[in-house]
């Protein structure tokens, strides 16, 4: 088998010692950041409403604030879906217009295709001539029938 050569081998046997536990350091507080101008020092500053929780979370105001914020979602909902319904009417009205001007393509090819000229020249491959002598009417009596 072979040897680790990578390991000291221990020259004395290991004994039982007294370790000795490092001294322990004081926990370091935080250092205190530059009180600047802030929202929340402004509020705090000028509207003391620390009394307010002194005895605890006042219950009486909680239907008051649910109600709140059930508006506020009401709110934030409606808000969403009104934009969402204007994208969507944008989207449409630009699929109108696409559709109007093809619409109107399609419309002056029609007229134009369906002039006596153009169908008088489509239909010259196909042996048919134009007629030069008017349209008349056929008479037939009655008694015929």
């Amino acid at each position: 088998m072979a040897t680790n050569l990578m390991t000291k081998k221990p020259s004395a046997p290991r004994q039982n010692a007294v370790r000795v536990k490092p001294e322990e350091k004081a926990p370091q507080l935080p250092q205190p950041k530059p009180r600047g101008i802030s929202l929340f020092s402004l509020l705090d500053k000028y509207a003391n409403i620390d009394f307010l929780f002194e005895q605890g979370v006042p219950l009486k105001y909680m239907p008051h604030v649910l109600f709140l914020t059930g508006i506020t979602l009401f709110y934030i909902g409606n808000t969403h879906f009104a934009e969402k319904t204007i994208r969507k009417i944008d989207k449409v009205k630009v699929e109108t217009e696409d559709l109007r001007a093809d619409y109107t393509t399609l419309k002056s090819e029609y007229m134009e295709a369906s002039k006596q000229s153009e169908v008088a020249r489509n239909v010259a491959p196909l042996g048919l001539i134009e007629s030069s002598s008017p349209p008349y009417q056929v008479n037939v009596p009655a008694d015929e029938y």
